[in-house]
């Protein structure tokens, strides 16, 4: 279905590394840390593509470098080495990390759209739930405060937000509303690829069910590629197309999200598979 396409992105050896490292560091790790030189290893050469309209999942325990991959891609994170291209950026054809900071900034307010396990790192808690929305329009260029407002009502609405709280700040809302705010400021320029980090992580079963069900109609009405992370296979057996197993800053299997889970061929993937069942 996807793989004939042009990929939305196209991640290629991507190396996250905190210290040095040393001539022997391949052959010396243990789990991600050198034994020698003692350089950890967040993420190890992931490379995978994200093709139009689906959903990848990334699984994997923590420290397994999910988040590290996703902040990479945000710019969060400088990477030791490694590419990646999208498909909206110079028709991909250049490395966005090595973009200017100017071009970075407009990847992030219109190429992409990030949601953070944390809200407090994607919103601004002080600022209304609308200006939030805002924000993020005003900085991929646009002016017309009508317009803002027309799309702030649109995306909240979209999110089960009540347009009567849109003048609320987010720090007086719930953590799922928290996370549906967020979302809707993910949104908030047409991206083509949506970044979502452990979006469901420390909420009730009950509100995480409501988030869950929002990603699949945001995915339904939008076409939207999304790059899924989570520990939780329960989360990427409902959403995602494809899964990619992480451990230790490695991808360890991947494949369609039905194997992946009906058989699984790594010790690591097993694991995890028989603690869900």
């Amino acid at each position: 279905m996807w793989l004939n396409e042009t990929p939305i992105l196209s991640v290629k050896r991507l190396v996250v590394r905190y210290g040095d490292g040393c001539l022997g560091c391949q052959k010396n790790l243990e789990k991600n840390r050198c034994a020698v030189c003692g350089a950890i290893w967040a993420a190890n050469k992931l490379s995978f593509d994200v093709y139009p309209g689906e959903v990848l999942g990334i699984v994997g325990e923590s420290g397994s470098g999910k988040t590290t991959l996703m902040r990479s891609l945000y710019f969060d994170i400088i990477p030791t080495s490694g590419s990646a291209v999208l498909r909206d950026y110079k028709d991909g054809g250049s490395n966005i990390w090595s973009a200017s900071a100017a071009e970075q900034r407009m990847i992030k307010n219109n190429v992409m759209g990030m949601v953070y396990q944390n809200p407090g790192l994607g919103l601004r808690m002080n600022y209304s739930a609308a200006s939030n929305i805002a924000e993020k329009i005003i900085a991929a260029g646009s002016r017309n405060a009508g317009q803002m407002t027309w799309r702030a009502t649109e995306l909240l609405e979209a999110v089960e937000i009540m347009i009567s709280r849109m003048g609320e700040a987010p720090r007086n809302f719930s953590g799922g509303m928290q996370q549906r705010v967020q979302i809707s400021k993910a949104l908030a320029n047409n991206p083509a690829l949506l970044l979502l980090d452990e979006v469901t992580t420390g909420l009730d079963l009950s509100v995480q069910a409501k988030v869950l069900d929002l990603i699949r109609k945001i995915k339904a009405r939008y076409g939207i590629s999304i790059l899924l992370v989570s520990h939780d296979l329960a989360v990427i057996r409902m959403l995602a197309d494809r899964t990619i197993v992480m451990l230790d800053g490695q991808i360890v299997e991947s494949g369609l999200t039905d194997q992946i889970l009906e058989d699984p061929q790594g010790a690591y993937t097993q694991q995890l598979v028989h603690s869900l069942i």
